[in-house]
């Protein structure tokens, strides 16, 4: 195919695409809708630029935004409390708030009120590894929501929440924007993990803080500016939450704005059953193995969990548990063993060195 006939077909599944997508607002469908009749011009022209590439990719983008796809909240708080105990052990207090916080959402939302902007901002502070990822998930899928998470450990501008002008070569959107595109609704759950870890220099830093307070502000969100797309987008449906190891960095305008939830060390017995009950199923599924394949000694947990003391968080344990079981699934698949049972006698061999 020529060079000119891509184009127009290129400009013809574009201008689908704008025809068809639901809710996009009608003067910036009017401004999609000049760009491609410029773009035609060129292409009868047979002028190929850069800049044709530019705005047929800036189109892409507006349209796969979610401009009125949403997912309706599960308002269910026993689900909310059988979902929680579920997935996680202990964390008493944690779980506690979180229903408070359910709560009050699911009344709002029953009186027919804006909820997300009436409640704070979940701020899940703990040490590494103790469940912060984990548990924004399960709110999430406790109100039947999309999850997405955006790590605040790699951001080292502002562009790349807000997003760079698609005017500079290599433009894209911030993560704000490609989160709702990820998730193709405009009312996910979207953590912002470790926020605390938000780039090193003070004076950047604070210009983060200032974004993070207007996605966080329901007085502001409502229309967020994204550099790339240059419109107005409303992001009062979404709700954030936050994750951080502490609280030392965030700024006080920015805290008053968050509902606090301490997350717990895990003491010793709280490690021996999460890893016995739920790390231990799942990762000897993920690893291939059936549990007949696999069997641990009960009296040997203890043994196991013991050299990770000093860790607040359950990660090292897993990876010790993955170590095993990828050991025991290499031996099943060179036929040197079709069960495995780890007693005290064979336990030093399969934990890792």
């Amino acid at each position: 195919m020529a060079t000119k006939d891509y184009l127009f077909e290129e400009l013809k599944t574009l201008d689908k695409k704008v025809e068809s997508t639901k809710g996009l607002p009608e003067d910036l469908k009017e401004r999609l809708v000049e760009m491609i009749e410029r773009l035609n011009r060129m292409a009868n022209i047979g002028h190929y630029a850069t800049e044709f590439d530019t705005l047929a990719r800036y189109i892409e983008v507006v349209t796969s935004i979610p401009w009125v796809a949403e997912t309706k909240d599960r308002l269910d708080l026993v689900y909310a409390k059988e979902s929680l105990e579920k997935n996680h052990y202990g964390m008493q207090y944690a779980k506690d708030r979180i229903l408070e916080y359910l709560s009050t959402v699911i009344l709002l939302k029953k009186r027919g009120k804006d909820a997300i902007a009436r409640s704070p901002v979940i701020l899940l502070v703990g040490l590494q590894g103790v469940g912060k990822t984990t548990l924004a998930y399960s709110i999430a899928d406790t109100l039947g929501r999309k999850f997405e998470r955006i790590s605040m450990g790699g951001i080292g501008s502002t562009l790349e929440l807000r997003g760079k002008s698609k005017a500079f070569p290599e433009a894209e959107p911030g993560q704000i924007i490609k989160a709702l595109i990820k998730t193709g609704v405009k009312n996910p759950v979207i953590l912002l993990d470790e926020v605390d870890k938000a780039s090193g220099e003070q004076g950047l830093r604070m210009d983060i803080m200032a974004v993070l307070l207007e996605l966080l502000d329901p007085k502001q969100n409502v229309a967020f500016r994204d550099h790339y797309v240059d419109y107005p987008i409303n992001l009062s449906d979404v709700m954030f939450i936050c994750s951080a190891n502490n609280t030392g960095t965030l700024s006080t305008a920015l805290m008053d704005r968050m509902e606090v939830i301490k997350m717990p060390s895990y003491s010793d017995v709280e490690k021996l059953v999460i890893s016995r009950d739920y790390l231990f199923p799942k990762i000897r599924e993920n690893a291939g193995l059936k549990p007949e394949e696999l069997e641990i000694d009960p009296d040997l947990w203890s043994g196991i969990v013991r050299p990770f003391g000093y860790d607040s968080g359950i990660r090292s344990l897993g990876r010790t548990l993955e170590a095993i079981c990828r050991k025991v699934a290499k031996e099943i698949v060179e036929g040197k063993s079709e069960k495995v049972t780890i007693n005290a006698d064979n336990l030093k061999y399969y934990l890792p060195q």
